[in-house]
């Protein structure tokens, strides 16, 4: 398919040019601290960009479930989400997703093949506490998802809306626990879906890491969705990480799940 042999060569331009900009990182102007990004797992940081620097965080997933004879499958070819530190505890967020859908029965592929990109992210996030004592570091996430912006196939007729509560803690010097509390109004649907995500991380070394994480959503009149993944997160550098992970779902919803991508830190100025 041409759409999809263009997206993963653009997904490999971004990787070159990403691994380019690893090898020259003694000369850029970075923060002394390792980035801190919001993939690859479900639950978001309270962690704003500084002031000054731009991160993206992109990657490539697909996702599968088996309906008794029926499979479902969706690839998603970019999960892209750039990050603008505008004020010391402020970021803009913009993000925007191509995938394609593939149905099947009995491994016979259906006529019926979606793609296109799914609704343009718009948001922000305000950093509103340190981590101090018993208290945990705290963060607000609020995003819009533009209906006029997506492909046809992925178009919906009223904007979507979320906010979320973001929450972390230092359990040692190698380990954390970050979890998220929120509500989602999307797909048209008129009725609200509580979120909640928690990830424990741990530090195998100072660049390896790895996570284990539960989330899902609780839709008011309908059936709760509850999964889980896990993964390891490379840090190549101060402004650059590689991530991958593996999942599935607790309830019956989510049969695989497979996902990886990068994520780098640049200057605005």
């Amino acid at each position: 398919m041409k759409t999809k042999n263009l997206n993963l060569l653009s997904f490999f331009f971004l990787f070159c040019s990403t691994a380019l900009f690893a090898q020259n990182d003694n000369n850029q102007e970075t923060p002394s601290e390792p980035l801190v990004t919001d993939r690859p797992d479900a639950t978001e940081s309270p962690t704003t960009i500084v002031p000054g620097f731009i991160q993206v965080e992109t990657g490539g997933a697909y996702e599968s479930f088996k309906d008794n004879i029926i499979k479902f499958e969706t690839y998603t070819y970019n999960t892209t989400l750039v990050r603008l530190g505008l004020l010391d505890n402020l970021e803009l967020r913009l993000g925007w997703n191509f995938t394609e859908g593939r149905n099947s029965i009995n491994s016979n592929l259906w006529s019926d093949v979606t793609s296109g990109f799914s609704p343009l992210l718009l948001g922000t996030k305000i950093a509103v506490t340190e981590e101090k004592g018993w208290r945990p570091q705290i963060g607000v996430l609020g995003h819009v998802y533009l209906p006029f912006t997506a492909g046809e196939d992925y178009k919906p007729e009223t904007t979507g809306v979320d906010f979320i509560f973001a929450f972390a803690h230092t359990l040692s010097e190698r380990s954390s626990l970050g979890y998220n509390l929120g509500a989602r109004w999307q797909d048209d649907s008129p009725e609200a879906s509580y979120i909640y995500s928690m990830s424990y991380g741990y530090s195998l070394t100072d660049t390896l890491g790895t996570y284990i994480e539960i989330y899902g959503n609780v839709p008011e009149n309908s059936k709760a969705n509850h999964l889980w993944d896990a993964g390891l997160t490379y840090l190549i550098s101060n402004n650059v990480q590689l991530d991958a992970t593996v999942g599935s779902g607790i309830t019956a919803d989510q049969d695989l799940l497979l996902s990886a991508g990068v994520s780098f830190r640049l200057p605005t100025k």
